[in-house]
């Protein structure tokens, strides 16, 4: 069976021959050359088992399973013996294997038990245009051992859609080998949907419309298993009574159920399938494809910490590769539930899942190799470094980094489990608190899909608390009654990964101690979720602020809705807004003191409050942007002082000026523009407020309010701002006063304007020719000549001038209604005074 035909056999011969000759190699073959299980088959001709024997990664499990099965029974054997394969918690290989198919995170954590990979003479890589984090990790850590330890590892690179031309090089210059493939021809045939088309009515239809018009097995192309499931609920009875089988095929799914949807049948099969049945694997009789042109795909925002699972038309590659399935054993029909116009719209190539993914699985087993920037390995699309950032930040929070970002030993245990670095934690310290069953039960409940169903498009009537699940996975397991609202494969699922967490860690099934109150799981999710503690926001029910800063939301009414603080374990980021929690946990203050302290930060904070218009000063216990606790204090003057002078500078009248400051403001303004060559200060509110800092500084000491701040006595604290030079200059220029005729000592308005106001009576000017000037001589006053009522009767710069003309004008209107003040025909010669005639004249 070994020689049956296969696309890829035309290159092979000249894919052995290049062996030997080059250390790295890139075959180009389009899905369906056969390159999975005849590749390796193959090279068993050039590499011999003393050389080592050849690990060829998939990306899934199930496809793992099925290429070393199909391989060994083409060399007429059981797996395990020339062929087997490892992949999470399975492993069939003996001494004598010589082919070992394993999935990716498999080979790193081998890489890293042993990093010179002895006994290992090649790696292929295969369906790696898949472009996931683990193949590119893979990759990477190959390259690095091949370069300072095993120049002789060989590695080689096979895709069905990549371009090859960067990987060659990533590989030196690798030689690429191309097959043409000998595909099928496939019809299309375009069903775009209506407006406001529902997708899974759309495809039921499709279905039905195939089921009529072609012959051979179908394989659907889904976004999501609840689609699937949708789907396959309404496509039930369409199918009973016929001569046809329904399988579900997803990543999730029980490895059983997977086997089954690609093992040929009697009868004709609907397979409705996630993207994972676009390569390697091979379904058994498939002649019709559907395509509902959508995948879904977990989306990690840096920003944030949370993921986003979105739904996305697929690319133009993924596209061709889910048409090319109807076109393996024969002709094919494709139907395409979009437009042609669509697919121009699509992108070329689907992004690496390095650019969208968590990194902190990858940065962790890059510690553990020795890496702490990127930058050391070769990539192919390396690392961005926001996310690299927020990955190492979460690390750091679970204990597997220290603060230079080197692996500490909680981090070198944590590599050693086949689990996201979270639940490697929650295992260690489920181990530490001596409750390790409860802790394989929680691991195996977030690592799988969740056992509670929500109805379709409804996230917001499945309760979230984590230990309703808990509940339930303990009544399913001890055999009680089943509900409705249950996902019993997903039980099963969830058991059997509890199963072999506890057999990998060495767990009796006698272990006792693994108490399941609320106290004990928060412990537990805290050590693995530390970045998601949420508060609930005063007044608002099921509205909660996590330490990184978003707010998230419970589904409405639910039990967790009234807790203070709550663990959100799963969560949707969303497009916009709050995030949407799925399953968390209540938390309590007492838990996070005693198991997170370390992280708790104190810092007093002291702010200007706008609406109190005074200095508030908090102490605060913080988890992130968190607050634990807040109580006020009394701020000292170096904390308030700063705060005060920026509120100033923000709301310049809260400060007071009275009469005498406003005067020392006018004069001072009056020398700036008098004498501009000399440094005089700009006692301009603007500049004033803009330098609080530098002159109001000083004068704040024991100022909390703006009350406070209103009586101070600002005309001190500018004239401090003056030079001993520039006040002597200042009171010789610009007086506060000036002598009359009359003897009295009038003061000046400087507040007025440009021109200082001289305010007097017209009698005490009498005899006066010229108009009292400041700055020198250089501004004359503005004369306010006053009635005795001390009225302005005249406004004048121009003293001579009123005295010649519009004195007497004047006169003829004042002395009558004041017959007892001076009113002389002659102002030139009359005596000046301030007081009334005497009685009697």
């Amino acid at each position: 069976m070994i020689n049956q035909h296969y696309p890829i056999n035309e290159v092979l011969p000249e894919l052995v021959a290049a062996v030997p000759a080059h250390a790295n190699m890139v075959l180009h073959a389009p899905p369906g050359a056969g390159k999975t299980t005849r590749v390796p088959l193959a090279l068993l001709d050039v590499i011999s088992p003393e050389q080592g024997r050849i690990i060829m990664l998939e990306p899934r499990r199930i496809a793992a399973a099925s290429a070393a099965r199909w391989m060994a029974h083409l060399l007429g054997e059981e797996v395990g013996r020339t062929v087997g394969y490892a992949i999470r918690f399975e492993r069939k290989v003996s001494d004598k294997t010589r082919i070992e198919v394993v999935t990716e995170g498999i080979l790193t954590r081998r890489i890293q038990s042993d990093p010179s990979l002895e006994g290992v003479a090649m790696v292929i890589f295969d369906e790696f245009h898949e472009r996931s984090i683990h193949a590119d990790l893979a990759l990477a850590l190959c390259l690095d051992v091949q370069r300072s330890l095993r120049n002789d590892l060989k590695l080689i690179v096979m895709s069905a859609t990549l371009d090859c031309g960067p990987v060659a090089e990533l590989l030196g210059g690798a030689p690429v080998i191309t097959s043409q493939g000998k595909a099928f021809p496939v019809e299309e045939r375009y069903l775009p949907p209506d407006a406001g088309a529902y997708l899974v009515q759309q495809v039921v239809e499709a279905v039905a419309r195939a089921v009529r018009e072609t012959e051979g097995d179908i394989l659907v192309f889904l976004p999501g298993s609840g689609e699937i499931r949708r789907v396959a609920e309404q496509l039930s009875p369409f199918c009973s009574g016929k001569d046809m089988e329904l399988h579900p095929l997803y990543g999730d799914l029980p490895f059983v159920e997977q086997e089954r949807a690609i093992m040929p049948s009697q009868k004709r099969k609907i397979v409705l399938a996630t993207n994972i049945a676009e390569t390697s694997l091979t379904i058994e009789g498939v002649r019709v494809v559907i395509d509902s042109g959508f995948t879904r795909r977990l989306e990690h925002d840096p920003s944030t910490g949370m993921n986003r699972l979105v739904t996305v038309s697929v690319s133009r590659a993924s596209a061709e590769q889910r048409k090319g399935r109807a076109g393996r054993l024969g002709p094919g029909v494709c139907y395409r539930l979009y437009s042609r116009h669509a697919v121009a719209a699509m992108l070329p190539f689907s992004p690496p899942e390095i650019m969208t993914a968590d990194l902190a699985p990858l940065v962790l087993e890059l510690a553990v190799w020795g890496v702490r920037n990127p930058s050391a390995l070769s990539w192919l699309d390396p690392p961005t470094s926001a996310a690299w950032e927020s990955a190492r930040q979460l690390l750091f929070a679970l204990d597997a980094l220290d603060r230079d970002g080197a692996a500490t030993k909680t981090g070198k245990a944590m590599a050693c489990l086949p689990v996201h670095p979270r639940l490697a934690r929650l295992l260690l310290h489920a181990d530490e608190l001596n409750v390790p069953k409860l802790g394989a039960d929680l691991a195996a409940l977030l690592s799988e899909r969740d056992i509670l169903r929500r109805p379709a498009g409804r996230v917001d009537v499945c309760e979230p608390d984590i230990t309703e699940r808990l509940r339930v996975f303990d009544d399913w397991r001890a055999g009680g009654e089943q509900r409705s609202g249950i996902d019993v494969p997903a039980l099963r699922v969830v058991d059997r990964t509890s199963r072999q967490l506890r057999h990998l860690l060495r767990i009796s099934d006698r272990h006792v101690g693994d108490a399941r109150n609320p106290d004990m799981i928060a412990r537990l999710l805290l050590a693995a979720y530390p970045d998601r503690i949420g508060k609930k926001r005063e007044g608002e029910s099921g509205r909660f602020l996590m330490a990184q800063g978003r707010g998230v939301r419970l589904p409405a009414a639910c039990s967790l809705g009234s807790s203070d603080y709550i663990i959100a374990v799963v969560l949707d980021a969303g497009e916009k807004g709050e995030g949407t929690v799925h399953v968390a946990c209540p938390l309590t203050e007492d838990i996070i003191r005693a198991e997170y302290k370390e992280h708790i930060t104190t810092t007093r904070q002291v702010v200007w409050d706008k609406v109190a218009q005074r200095i508030s000063g908090t102490v605060e216990e913080r988890i992130g942007v968190v607050v634990l606790t807040s109580r006020p204090f009394r701020p000292s003057d170096d904390e308030a002082i700063p705060l005060l002078c920026a509120a100033v500078a923000d709301t310049p009248n809260l400060l007071s000026w009275s009469a005498e400051a406003e005067q020392l403001r006018g004069r001072v303004a009056l020398m700036r523009r008098c004498f501009p060559e000399e440094s005089w200060p700009d006692f301009s509110t603007a500049a004033n407020a803009i330098s609080a800092e530098g002159w109001l500084a000083p004068f704040l000491s024991g100022i909390r309010s703006a009350e406070q701040l209103g009586k101070l006595n600002l005309a001190v604290a500018l004239k401090n701002r003056l030079t001993w030079q520039q006040k002597r200059l200042l009171d010789e220029r610009a007086p506060t006063h000036i002598m009359v005729p009359s003897g009295s000592r009038i003061a000046l308005d400087y507040a007025g304007g440009d021109v200082p106001i001289l305010a007097v009576k017209l009698q005490e000017m009498f005899g006066c020719a010229d108009t009292p000037t400041v700055a020198g001589g250089r501004v004359k006053v503005l004369l306010h000549l006053l009635s005795p009522a001390r009225r302005p009767v005249q406004i004048t710069q121009d003293l001579k001038a009123f005295w010649n003309s519009s004195y007497f004008e004047v006169r003829k209107d004042l002395r009558g209604r004041y017959p007892k003040h001076p009113w002389p025909d002659d102002p030139w010669n009359a005596v000046p005074t301030k007081r009334a005639k005497p009685r009697g004249t």
